[in-house]
């Protein structure tokens, strides 16, 4: 899995035990990398980008997939919120059928769950 740079470094040892080998952008020295620059490193690398930038919803319909994109719709939420939001998604290796045949998926917290900050 490869965090885009609009998600916080901090995340990644929130995220190892369920997702090892998660990588951030900004960790690879892609800090202000264009996003089509970003797309060609996760489909070459055969990543499962995770981002909050809507932008590739665009690259995805125009180029297709791979690479798989999650974009969370889950506004200015904290390291904590979006960790747990992530932490319920299921492993890469186990997406269902109908996910793994999918190039975009938007995903937002559950209505009624407060958002939680740090």
């Amino acid at each position: 899995m490869l965090l885009d740079e609009n998600l916080s470094e901090r995340l990644l040892p929130l995220l190892s035990d369920r997702f090892p080998g998660t990588r951030h952008v900004r960790l690879l020295g892609l800090g202000g990398a264009d996003d089509l620059t970003i797309w060609d490193v996760a489909r070459r690398e055969d990543e499962l980008l995770v981002t909050k930038d809507e932008d590739f919803l665009r690259l995805s319909v125009s180029l297709g997939f791979p690479p798989k994109v999650i974009c969370l719709a889950i506004g200015n939420a904290g390291n904590a919120a979006t960790a747990a939001l992530l932490l319920t998604m299921p492993t890469p290796s186990r997406l269902s059928l109908p996910i793994r045949r999918r190039a975009f998926c938007c995903s937002a917290p559950v209505p009624g769950h407060e958002r939680q900050r740090e």
